[in-house]
């Protein structure tokens, strides 16, 4: 069978030229570029007529890699790209998306979402990735023959196009399984190219292989003056480092169990396209193996570290975990896409993106907020903390000085990544840069505050749950720099790192060592001591719950968390009901000395019109509150009352391209 030519024939002119990923700015690519070919050709000949020509080509390929912040209003692929789909974060526990209109709120939380409809977060035509793959194989085809090109740069460039297309599969292997495996370019007509979709099996080693191919020639890494230029370019360092994680999903029991997801009669099933047929241990080593030959590698040639505070404040370790993931001269970050436009203003994808529009309410959830540990590194437990009576201080605490309004000696009182990753009832709203010091006014998340309003207690916009997203909001400070978006960084190895070590192994030892060091960058104590009654140095299960725990405090809306429930089957996670938190404010009555809810604002109320008065009610920083956790419901998820579907752990191919009878095989119970 063939594959289709609407799927795989895509223009030689590769690249869009409106905000699409790019490793470098301000160069022309796409029919732009093309229209400046001798004589106006759009040919391959001309393309490849000289090193400028294929450069620019190259950098347009680059253009399609997937870029994960919704920054655009458009119906055109990549639909990823667009704030009317959703991020894949929001399907998990530790988000819930209140935009109404977005294909997450109407189609995948009511589960309404079935292989005909046209609006998948991740389609498998609809994000560019057949067009980077026939453009990637054109260029591998050509590049040899380019005049005035360089050897060594001939070599370098087909290397970053075999990572290109080993990283564009991943994509679409993490949410279908097996694929169709194409190895050069073609029209789409020829008969040679008939292919049906492939075995899990065939699928990854397709991949890694292209990986190995490309990381024997592709330089470890930029530094320098060339970091400059070439940062986001792929490296020796980023092809191995993807390795790792493709071979840390194949090993995982989504594919690598003794029975399949979904009970095993299916023709996907049989034909092994979405498992491997059995419990293969060797898989769970193989992974083991690329993650010790990475890390062999990173010892011989540096470079890559994470980045590590300065100090043992909290502001040190703020400071260290956001410059680790967003700055885009962060040693820690692997591999990254960022947008680059003269179109769009490009601050949009990590300022105004992340403020308060509602296209972006991405609200934290309560089981997330209670994830991350006290500031010690010992697990938060709402049930214990009431008793003990520490809710009022589950996230700040600080001193009442007489005539002085604002809490003095404030302590952020939880895991630094808390309020890097979610903005908090208490905390101060400006985040230096160059610091991560805090100041100005506090973020009022109570009903009725000056920041939320009453959103918690209509369920609606970007505080709907008493949090609002805080990941990649990095303030006017950073609005004019191309916010990236991490592929790959090290405290994800690390982690992947100690996974493998567990699973292949069962090394207690040294799976515990590298979960130590990521959590040492903000300042908590080793894991095991922290969680005594875990038994977390024999208990393979309860250490790698703790894991993905600290996977998800770690890698929050970096997709991370979605991928790691789907990959160990987590259908109770995907079918727990989940809940928000609504903070009242107390005011003690002057009359009756009692405390009593009241929904007023602070910053913008009783804190300016009584500010002469210290004696009066709210004179001070509320520092006393009631707590109350409620259902979500606006939507609810029909995983919450009807359970998990196993057919969601991956995604229908659209019918109308299995109705094209090229080979494509249907996955489960779509």
């Amino acid at each position: 069978m063939r594959l289709h030519k609407t799927i795989m024939a895509a223009t030689i002119a590769v690249a869009a030229a409106i905000a699409t990923g790019s490793c470098t700015d301000d160069i022309a690519f796409g029919n732009s570029f093309l229209e400046k070919a001798p004589g106006g050709s759009t040919t391959k000949d001309s393309v490849f007529s000289s090193a400028e020509y294929t450069e620019q080509f190259l950098t347009g390929i680059y253009t399609r890699q997937y870029y994960g912040i919704p920054y655009r209003s458009s119906s055109s692929a990549p639909l990823s790209a667009s704030y009317w789909q959703g991020k894949f974060d929001a399907l998990t526990d530790i988000y819930h998306l209140h935009f109404p209109n977005s294909s997450i709120y109407q189609s995948y939380y009511t589960e309404t979402f079935t292989a005909s409809s046209s609006n998948s977060i991740y389609g498998f035509d609809t994000e560019n990735v057949w067009e980077l793959v026939r453009a990637a194989w054109l260029l591998i085809e050509n590049v040899g023959g380019v005049p005035g090109l360089s050897d060594d740069d001939k070599t370098r460039y087909a290397a970053e196009a075999k990572c290109l297309i080993a990283s564009s599969y991943f994509n679409l292997f993490k949410f279908y399984g097996g694929l169709p495996i194409v190895k050069a370019s073609f029209s789409g007509t020829d008969e040679g190219y008939w292919l049906p979709r492939a075995t899990v099996d065939s699928t990854v080693c397709f991949m890694t292989g292209l990986l190995d191919e490309a990381a024997e020639v592709l330089p470890w890494a930029y530094t320098g003056t060339e970091a400059q230029s070439e940062t986001g370019r792929w490296t020796r360092a980023g092809a191995m480092a993807l390795k790792c994680k493709i071979l840390q999903f194949a090993a995982s029991p989504l594919f690598n169990s003794d029975t399949p997801y979904y009970g095993g009669t299916t023709e996907a099933e049989t034909q092994q396209l979405v498992w491997y047929g059995s419990y293969r241990p060797e898989l769970w080593q193989q992974c083991l193996d690329a993650c010790e030959e990475f890390f062999a590698a990173l010892s011989a040639n540096g470079y890559y570290e994470m980045v590590m505070p300065a100090g043992n404040t909290t502001e040190d370790y703020r400071y260290a975990f956001r410059y680790g993931y967003v700055n885009q001269a962060s040693p820690e970050v692997l591999h990254s896409v960022r947008v680059s436009t003269s179109t769009h203003d490009s601050k949009y994808s990590a300022y105004t993106l992340m403020g308060d529009n509602e296209r972006y309410a991405y609200t934290p959830t309560q089981e997330y907020i209670e994830m991350f540990p006290w500031r010690d590194g010992t697990p938060f437990d709402w049930e214990r903390d009431s008793i003990a009576g520490r809710l009022d201080t589950m996230f700040v605490k600080g001193d009442t000085v007489v005539g002085l309004q604002d809490l003095q000696n404030r302590v952020l009182t939880r895991d630094p990544r808390l309020y890097e990753t979610a903005r908090i009832n208490g905390v101060p709203q400006v985040t230096e840069w160059s610091s991560g010091k805090c100041s100005g006014d506090i973020f009022e998340t109570w009903v009725g505050g000056t920041t939320a309003l009453n959103q918690s207690k209509t369920e609606t916009g970007v505080y709907a749950t008493g949090y609002a997203n805080n990941k990649y909001y990095v303030g006017s400070c950073y609005d004019r720099q191309s916010p990236q978006w991490d592929v790959i960084r090290m405290s994800d190895m690390y982690l992947t790192y100690a996974e493998a070590l567990l699973q292949a192994d069962g090394n207690f030892t040294s799976a515990i060592e590298y979960i130590d060091l990521v959590r040492s960058r903000v300042g908590l104590k080793g894991i095991v001591e922290c969680n005594p009654d875990k038994q977390l140095t024999t208990n393979k299960d309860s250490l790698l719950e703790e894991l993905l725990r600290e996977r998800a405090c770690e890698l929050g809306f970096e997709n991370e968390r979605y991928f790691d429930l789907v990959r160990y089957k987590r259908a109770d996670v995907f079918s727990k009901q989940l809940h928000g938190l609504r903070i009242y404010r107390l005011v003690r009555n002057e009359e009756t000395g009692e405390w009593e809810r009241s929904e007023t604002k602070w910053t913008d109320g009783d804190k300016k019109t009584d500010s002469e008065d210290p004696t009066a009610a709210g004179f001070y920083e509320p520092s006393h509150f009631d707590y109350e956790k409620f259902e979500l419901t606006a939507p609810v998820r029909q995983a919450w009352t009807n359970g998990f579907d196993p057919k969601w752990y991956l995604f229908p191919f659209p019918q109308t391209e299995i109705n094209k009878g090229y080979g494509l095989v249907q996955n489960p119970g779509w």
